[in-house]
């Protein structure tokens, strides 16, 4: 039976073949990403299972479930069958899977290069719409203190206030900090303003015995490093 002929009703399929059967008979690795989101669903429409319509939405983002996580409320109700109660269990859950990513961060890692601050900003930056800028300040033996975010802005542009930075630094008795953004076009060169802001951070954390170790842009699957430029 081809597989737009299948029974629409994911009750009428085999057992092996229900999403939420087949998650407790085989774990949840035995799921595509479609099937996981048919359980966040629950049905399709009159012409396609969950899982049918789970696939066309997946389709619909290059299957790709960084693509999927930006689609908005308005975005998924295109598709017939999602309405917004549906647009927002899966947009809640790839927040959840978001977040789960930087769960580990709780562990307060050491940061000594460009790479491992990479590593551990880029879940909460790297799928924006919108740029933010984040602070993570270090202590001494260059461990994570806090993860902090500075401001958030709109498409092309956010602001960075150093006397906010620097108070914060002070508080928290921290050593070193990194500073990064994300470029929610995907163009990872740092702009004029970027690299002004930069400069004059650094000076200050001079002037305040703090050391700016980096100042990174984030895009989706890469960064830009200031301190690896030598724009340090």
């Amino acid at each position: 039976m081809s597989e737009d002929k299948i029974p629409f009703s994911i009750k009428q399929w085999a057992e092996d073949d229900r999403p939420r059967e087949k998650l407790m008979l085989k774990g949840k690795a035995a799921l595509s990403d479609a099937e996981l989101i048919a359980i966040l669903i629950s049905s399709g429409n009159d012409d396609e299972s969950a899982v049918s319509l789970s696939q066309r939405i997946l389709e619909g983002s290059q299957n790709n479930l960084l693509e999927l996580s930006k689609l908005s409320v308005n975005d998924l109700k295109k598709y017939r069958g999602i309405g917004e109660a549906k647009a927002i269990s899966i947009i809640a859950a790839m927040e959840l899977g978001r977040r789960r990513q930087r769960s580990s961060a709780l562990e307060k890692p050491v940061i000594k290069n460009s790479s491992q601050a990479y590593d551990y900003i880029q879940a909460s930056l790297s799928d924006l719409a919108h740029e933010e800028f984040v602070v993570l300040y270090l202590s001494k033996s260059l461990k994570v203190i806090s993860h902090d975010t500075l401001s958030r802005g709109g498409i092309s542009g956010t602001i960075a206030d150093i006397k906010i930075i620097l108070k914060a630094a002070i508080e928290k008795l921290a050593s070193y900090i990194i500073v990064a953004h994300n470029h929610p076009s995907g163009n990872l060169k740092p702009s004029q303003q970027d690299i002004d802001m930069t400069k004059k951070l650094k000076a200050a954390c001079t002037t305040m015995e703090i050391q700016l170790n980096d100042h990174l842009i984030i895009g989706e699957n890469a960064y830009y490093s200031f301190s690896d430029e030598g724009m340090l």
